[in-house]
């Protein structure tokens, strides 16, 4: 039945107005009001679609999408977001635009945006890069809006940087939320985030950071755990503890994985690069020595192979709360005997939570709607009642 005061009243309880004309970065610089508005958003726009009635706040505009990493699931929901708003998704592709002759920043950002609504950017590769880049085109259009260069200041969305994944965290959250009954339910809730052994070197940082800069704002116990040298960047652990003391929930580091699985409500073991080494990487891509880092990766490969103990097995599992944790990964996940010879996760774990993991999947879409259309709209309550009102078909059935 379709009923969007629920989403309404809970609007109006929050002060979210600075969203608006806004973007959207690291969710530690948004109040606690601004993520509850747009938890609140993604269900009230996944309500009405879910009973087939249409979204689209925009008869034109483009989404532009620009990934500078392989993406399926980000890439994919940005353009589903976009799409649910009305609006034409346009990716930038770099080695086809003059960018590869030099163009700057600035020229850019600007040349893109003459009908852009929102830029989302995925720059997650090398540390102190993506988000000073996601943050100078920013800067850019808000230049080119004042001039009178750009009719509308386009909202800026962080895909994923070097530091946060806004929108997977959001996205993860809001799934644990719906999974345990409300973000009331969340306190005192033990997550224990995780590294886990991968073939493969060099992934982000950002999850594990987004995921203790997040869940510690809503007074649950996180746990992060990861063997001695892959360390996350220190400043985002000063996020967690500071955003743990503020919720009443706490944060703490082990170098054991079972410790952190033990009791654990949710578990969400994950593998990435040692902080250390991402920075070496970038220092060496910016010197152009790529023989470095070739012995850089051999090095980090090897030191990954000394650690393959550490698995979400069915054993770990068991030690759980009650054994039945709920078990997170941002995907794909390197699933034991399956994806490779040895990874993340056992297969029997992962295909037994297999169907929570597409659900977890399925809200980045909606976040990343709720994060353009409280930017873009001014009086969100408004609009969604509108929207309702009009009960304007989005297909027929």
């Amino acid at each position: 039945m379709l009923n969007v005061e629920q989403f309404v009243n809970k609007l109006n309880e929050l002060n979210f107005k600075d969203m608006y004309q806004n973007d959207f970065f690291e969710t530690w610089k948004k109040s606690d009001d601004e993520l509850k508005a747009v938890f609140t958003v993604a269900d009230a726009l996944r309500h009405l679609r879910e009973n087939n009635v249409s979204t689209r706040i925009f008869d034109s505009g483009l989404g532009i999408s620009l990934f500078r990493d392989n993406s399926t699931r980000t890439r994919f929901s940005y353009a589903s977001a976009c799409n649910l708003l009305g609006l034409e998704v346009q990716d930038l592709d770099e080695e086809k635009s003059q960018i590869a002759h030099g163009e700057t920043v600035r020229e850019t950002a600007n040349m893109i945006s003459f009908m852009a609504d929102v830029i989302g950017i995925r720059d997650d590769m090398y540390i102190g890069k993506g988000n000073a880049y996601m943050r100078e085109v920013a800067k850019a259009v808000e230049e080119g809006y004042k001039e009178g260069v750009l009719d509308q200041r386009p909202t800026l969305v962080d895909l994923q940087c070097d530091i946060d994944h806004p929108t997977q965290t959001m996205a993860d959250l809001l799934h644990v939320a719906h999974t345990f009954g409300g973000f009331e339910n969340l306190k005192g809730k033990k997550v224990a985030m995780t590294w886990a052994y991968s073939p493969s070197y060099g992934k982000p940082l950002s999850v594990p950071q987004g995921i203790i800069g997040l869940f510690t704002r809503f007074g649950m116990e996180v746990v992060l755990a990861h063997p001695e040298g892959y360390e996350v960047m220190p400043e985002v652990e000063e996020v967690a503890k500071k955003n743990a003391q503020a919720s009443g929930g706490s944060y703490r580091k082990t170098n054991n994985m079972a410790e952190a699985f033990e009791n654990a409500d949710i578990v969400y073991p994950k593998s990435w690069a040692p902080f250390a080494a991402m920075e070496k990487r970038t220092n060496l891509y910016g010197n152009g020595d790529f023989d470095g880092i070739k012995a850089l990766e051999k090095e980090l490969l090897a030191q990954n192979a000394q650690h393959k103990d550490w698995e979400c097995t069915e054993k770990l599992m068991k030690t759980t709360k009650d054994g039945k944790a709920l078990y997170m990964h941002c995907l794909p996940a390197d699933i034991t005997g399956v994806s490779c010879k040895e990874g993340e996760v056992e297969a029997s774990v992962f295909d037994r939570y297999r169907v929570p993991l597409y659900k977890e999947a399925s809200y980045k879409p909606y976040i990343i709607a709720a994060m353009i259309f409280l930017a873009k709209v001014q009086n969100p309550q408004e609009v969604l009642s509108q929207l309702a009102k009009n009960n304007v078909r989005r297909g027929y059935k």
